[in-house]
């Protein structure tokens, strides 16, 4: 790929079909209300699991092209990380210990590689949870996928400040079993201070079963980007959710099958159904913040104001 040099100060989107996302739309707003005056914001498209040579051509562009502010890293986060980490001059430590980057800043000539989805995870999270959910019903938590969202969301369920209200079981499900080696081996180093099961799930019906042994009140996240950057979703509609559960899909745009089949059994099994546009909210502001050293709130009338602009550019697309 060829890059060009930033003739204005640009902020970048590194993921598969940035153009699609409504950040592009969604970023001139906010730039407008939180005074960027003449930023702009640019995508840059890789297939999953790029080679690694075009991740480092394009964080050495950044790097070094003086009006490339940064960037958000999303499904990218844990490949890009491998292939550029001696790159970067400095490495946040929930980045260093998740083995992943999502946010890519400058400061004083500097690259900066953050993570930033354990604080925005945990945002999205405690915005449609029940405070003491898991405290109270015993339930337990399943992530489907087990790339960098999955890794982040297990690091929020089980922070100490959470105890006791932790999942009472966690299963990380994913098709691609060196990914959930990596997370094995992450979570080795680190114990979470509850049981976590892996599961290699060749088919949707792997899922399935799983999802159909789950207590009542269990939470199911779409971490795999199914429905979202390509179509379908990692359950059948066979799959029964537990009843009182949630079922939470981390994408907000696309087919978004995975939402519809939790919609279809929303009333049937009394479950709470959560799209990913308040964690889009959340992932984009904390990265903007980073990126453009502005102080940007996660709650009360600054945030509602962000939102409402976002959700008035248009929530679909």
């Amino acid at each position: 790929m060829t890059y060009a040099s930033a003739t204005r100060p640009t902020f970048y989107f590194i993921g598969v079909t940035t153009e699609k996302s409504s950040i592009m739309r969604v970023f001139p707003a906010w730039a407008e209300h939180l005074g960027l005056r003449g930023a702009v914001i640019a995508g840059i498209d890789f297939p999953l699991h790029a080679d690694p040579a075009a991740y480092r051509e394009a964080v050495a562009f950044i790097k070094n092209d003086p009006l490339s502010l940064g960037a958000l890293v999303t499904t990218h986060k844990i490949d890009l990380f491998k292939a550029c980490r001696d790159l970067f001059d400095a490495i946040d430590p929930f980045a260093a210990g998740m083995g992943e980057t999502s946010c890519l800043s400058k400061r004083d000539g500097k690259l900066i590689c953050h993570a930033k989805d354990p604080i925005t995870s945990g945002l999205a999270i405690d915005a449609f949870m029940a405070p003491r959910h898991f405290a109270e019903t015993g339930a337990e938590a399943f992530c489907i996928g087990a790339g960098g969202s999955t890794i982040a969301i297990v690091w929020h369920l089980t922070q100490p400040k959470r105890r006791p209200n932790f999942p009472s079981r966690i299963l990380v499900s994913d098709r691609n079993a060196e990914r959930l080696d990596e997370i094995r081996a992450l979570h080795a180093a680190e114990p979470p201070p509850v049981p976590v099961d892996y599961l290699l799930a060749e088919s949707s019906g792997d899922n399935d079963r799983a999802v159909g042994r789950l207590k009542p009140g269990s939470l199911v996240i779409n971490a795999t980007g199914l429905g979202k950057d390509r179509p379908g979703s990692p359950l059948s509609d066979r799959a029964i959710f537990p009843e009182n559960g949630y079922a939470w899909d981390l994408n907000y745009r696309g087919d978004l099958l995975f939402l519809r089949q939790a919609r279809a059994q929303r009333d049937e099994r009394r479950l709470r159904v959560e799209d990913g546009w308040v964690y889009f909210i959340h992932g984009w502001t904390r990265v903007i913040s980073e990126v453009f050293d502005l102080d940007i709130p996660t709650s009360g009338p600054g945030f509602d104001a962000i939102s409402r602009i976002a959700a008035e550019v248009g929530k679909s697309g």
